[in-house]
């Protein structure tokens, strides 16, 4: 599977979602998973959230009462999207540590 490399927001919101979340838990998933580093906007993560489901990547599974609360959940592509986002930056550490003599 042959992609663009994943911007680090995107990674881990797909990361976030390998167990279905709301909106308001991947913001903080994502806070936690990065160290602090990732901190995600409303608008950008509602942004990116639209675009996953665009591409298939992330569906809806669940919405509250009120329909206000939506849950998101990665599909078996989006996995395999994070996985190989997963082998291209295990690479650039390898290639990195070789060239480096670590």
């Amino acid at each position: 599977m042959s992609q663009a490399a994943l911007t680090e927001a995107v990674f881990y919101i797909l990361l976030s979602l390998i167990e279905p979340m709301h909106g308001y838990g991947i913001m903080q998933n994502v806070e936690k998973l990065s160290g602090g580093r990732v901190r995600l906007a409303a608008g950008t993560l509602y942004g990116a959230l639209s675009t996953l489901l665009e591409k298939g990547w992330i569906m809806e599974v669940a919405f509250d009462v009120q329909g206000r609360k939506k849950e998101y959940v990665a599909t078996e592509t989006g996995k395999a999207v994070a996985r190989a986002e997963l082998a291209r930056l295990q690479e650039l550490v390898s290639n990195g540590k070789q060239l480096l003599g670590e």
